[in-house]
C-alpha cells in the first residue's frame, strides 16, 4: 500500500479524507493532543482494521471523537451529571469521558459497555468530524511506540500501513488527553494529561 501524504490547506484534503474514511481507509490528521488515526466507527471491518494496523490489543478499547457536545447523544445512552457537567466545561478539549456505550456501536469498539468520548479542540480536526461524522480514533503510532506529532512522525512508524496522512504541521498539545471514567459514582481519573485533577474536582465541585 501507497500511503498517500496532504497538506491540510489543499482544498481537496478534506473531502478527500472523507471519502477514504467511507471506503475502508485509515487517515491520520492532527489533533489537539497528538496525530489520531481514525476509521469510520459504525463498521466493525473498519475498526478491526484500525486495531490490526495499529497491532492494538483487541482488549484495548477505541474512542470516539465528535464534532460538538451536542453529538453525546449518539454515541452514549443517559451520560452522567458528572460526564455532561465535565464535557460542558472542557469541550472541545484534552478530556476523553469514559460513558456507557450506546447500543448501536459496534461492540468490538470496546470490551465492555462503555466508551471514551471526546470532542478535539482542533479546527482541521473538527471539520473532518463534522464531514464524515463520529470516528473511532486513536492515537496515530504502532501500540507501544512513540506517539506521533507530525506527519512525518506519522509516515516513520505507518508508511505503506495506511492510506492517507493530513499534514497539518505540529499538533500543538503533543500530550494525550486526560481520561475520566465518569460511569462509578464518583469519577475516577485513569490518566493524567494536559487537564489536571484540580480542573477536573472543581468543575465537578460547581
Amino acid at each position: 500500500m501507497n500511503t498517500e501524504v496532504i497538506k491540510s490547506d489543499n482544498p481537496v484534503a478534506l473531502p478527500h479524507a472523507v471519502d477514504v474514511l467511507k471506503n475502508g481507509g485509515l487517515v491520520a490528521f492532527p489533533t489537539d493532543t497528538v496525530y489520531g488515526l481514525a476509521a469510520i466507527s459504525s463498521s466493525v471491518e473498519f475498526i478491526e482494521r484500525l486495531y490490526a494496523v495499529k497491532s492494538r490489543e483487541s482488549t484495548q478499547a477505541i474512542a470516539i471523537l465528535l464534532s460538538s457536545p451536542a453529538e453525546l447523544d449518539k454515541v452514549s445512552v443517559k451520560p452522567s451529571k458528572t460526564a455532561l457537567d465535565l464535557a460542558s466545561r472542557f469541550w472541545p478539549g484534552p478530556l476523553t469521558l469514559i460513558v456507557p456505550r450506546h447500543p448501536d456501536l459496534p461492540d468490538i469498539l470496546s470490551p465492555n459497555h462503555t466508551i471514551g468520548v471526546r470532542v478535539p479542540d482542533h479546527a482541521l480536526a473538527l471539520e473532518l468530524l463534522r464531514l464524515a461524522g463520529p470516528l473511532g480514533v486513536t492515537s496515530a503510532n504502532i501500540s507501544g511506540q512513540e506517539n506521533t506529532n507530525t506527519a512525518q512522525e506519522v509516515m516513520q512508524q505507518l508508511n505503506g500501513r495506511i492510506h492517507l496522512v493530513i499534514d497539518g504541521g505540529k499538533s500543538p498539545g503533543s500530550i494525550p488527553s486526560t481520561v475520566v471514567d465518569c460511569t462509578t459514582p464518583d469519577p475516577v481519573i485513569l490518566r493524567l494529561g494536559p487537564i489536571n485533577l484540580e480542573d477536573i474536582h472543581e468543575a465537578i465541585k460547581n
